[in-house]
């Protein structure tokens, strides 16, 4: 949820594609049955289950918005198929119903989306008057928080400008936003110009004097909020928790603990499985072309860093005819003299990775997380990119969102690495098993196109 997305408009957005989905069940099984079986009642009420509470996705782009739609819908209408089918459920319900849903749904899903961006406006005046903001402290993230405000559509917030005591000279070159007086006037502009929300872009130190502004904005009924400084501001999977009753603000965390964890695990061992059977064939035809290709072992171990930064064995099919895992190790580069007439194959289609999928079900790995390093990259790039080991907070994956916006292959600047890195951090503020599926779909895509493979 955006930081000033009104809590109606959150409610709307939660319910209204779940509740869409029911509505296009209920009029295809009316239309096609000429009346409302019980069964389809029930189906309704699991399907509600299954997508409530809806994503997000009115700040979104369009096209993405579309996508997440559509890979949502055939995640739903996927599990309900294999669930009905091992169940024998399916028998129940009439196929042509079922089919003509599946097609139907997620159009309806657009559609109501974008019907819902249109009525925003509405949405909006609902909501009441628009609030008033002023912020406390000119610096590089409050102006960064003003502009994200103004440029915010579903925002209902206007900024009416700062607070700073220093003079201005030493104030932001970007005069958009005027200065309306120092820190001690906050408590008295607050009042004169009906101040509704209050952002502290101040360190949170304590101090006398930031406790007696604190103390003073009491005395008004604007609500207050700490905007934290650059220190605290790239948080990774960051959160207010408590510790023995003791407040504490996570800096740097796991996304998947608690419930999380388990859904992540569980979506892992039964994908794994599942890829598994289907390429057990292709898997025996791959090994046997190796064995035969060139001389050496089948399978190529290579330490790698895991989870937390421990040393993990990873596995995948040889494709050159060295077995390199030494303190220096050299990446593979386009026409390397190492690779073998299969390894080139493998490694431009990544069938090389296959063998990850029983790291996956060791628990060693994930489908989807940052992709490992060799462990003397680990140890030269740690040294050279700030946050680097803050991707071992997760397990490694066979695929990542690195890997799918154009990051695969070889990393031959430390520009190259640091982007890389910068979207391992970023899949793990966003996660959610939606992404995951998205990222598989999209790998797959990008392993057929060949892109930076080598």
């Amino acid at each position: 949820m955006s930081l000033a997305r009104a809590s109606l408009l959150s409610v709307v957005e939660m319910v209204f594609e779940p509740l869409i989905v029911v509505a296009s069940l209920w009029a295809v099984a009316a239309a096609i049955d000429g009346r409302l079986r019980p069964q389809y009642m029930i189906l309704a009420l699991v399907v509600f289950a299954l997508t409530f509470p809806n994503e997000a996705r009115l700040p979104h782009p369009r096209g993405r918005a579309i996508v997440d739609i559509v890979t949502g819908w055939f995640m739903t209408a996927g599990l309900l198929l294999a669930f009905g089918y091992v169940s024998g459920y399916l028998d129940y319900f009439d196929r042509h119903v079922l089919l003509t849903w599946a097609w139907v749904a997620p159009w309806c899903q657009v559609g109501g989306h974008f019907a819902l961006r249109l009525t925003l406006p509405r949405l909006r005046a609902l909501q009441g008057a628009t609030k008033r903001v002023l912020l406390a402290g000119m610096n590089t993230h409050g102006i960064e928080l003003a502009r994200r405000l103004q440029q915010d559509v579903y925002c209902n917030l206007q900024v009416v400008g700062f607070v700073d005591d220093r003079v201005h000279e030493r104030l932001s070159s970007r005069r958009e936003y005027g200065v309306l007086g120092r820190l001690e006037q906050l408590p008295q502009l607050v009042k004169s110009q009906r101040i509704d929300v209050v952002y502290l872009a101040l360190p949170m130190v304590s101090t006398p004097r930031l406790r007696a502004l604190l103390d003073a904005l009491r005395d008004t009924t604007a609500s207050v909020y700490f905007a934290p400084d650059p220190f605290v501001t790239d948080l990774i999977q960051g959160s207010v928790d408590s510790v023995s009753g003791m407040p504490v603000l996570g800096v740097c965390d796991s996304p998947f603990s608690g419930a999380s964890g388990l859904l992540k695990r569980a979506s892992d061992i039964v994908l794994s499985l599942l890829i598994l059977v289907l390429i057990a064939p292709l898997f025996a035809a791959i090994a046997l072309a190796v064995k035969l290709g060139s001389s050496g072992p089948v399978i190529f171990r290579q330490r790698r860093y895991g989870l937390d930064g421990e040393e993990i064995v990873v596995y995948k099919f040889r494709s050159m005819r060295v077995i390199e895992d030494g303190d220096a190790i050299r990446q593979c580069t386009r026409d390397d003299e190492r690779v073998t007439r299969m390894g080139a194959f493998l490694r431009r289609t990544s069938l090389d990775e296959l063998p990850q999928f029983i790291n996956v079900l060791q628990g060693r790995m994930s489908i989807v997380g940052p992709r490992p390093h060799a462990v003397a990259h680990n140890e030269l790039y740690r040294k050279l990119i700030k946050g680097y080991m803050q991707r071992h907070k997760v397990k490694p994956g066979i695929t990542g969102w690195a890997q799918v916006n154009g990051l695969r292959g070889e990393t031959t600047t430390l520009e190259r690495m640091q982007a890389r890195v910068e979207h391992d951090l970023d899949y793990l503020r966003n996660w959610s098993l939606r992404l995951d599926l998205y990222i598989i779909a999209k790998t797959v895509w990008v392993v057929v196109r060949g892109e930076n493979a080598h």
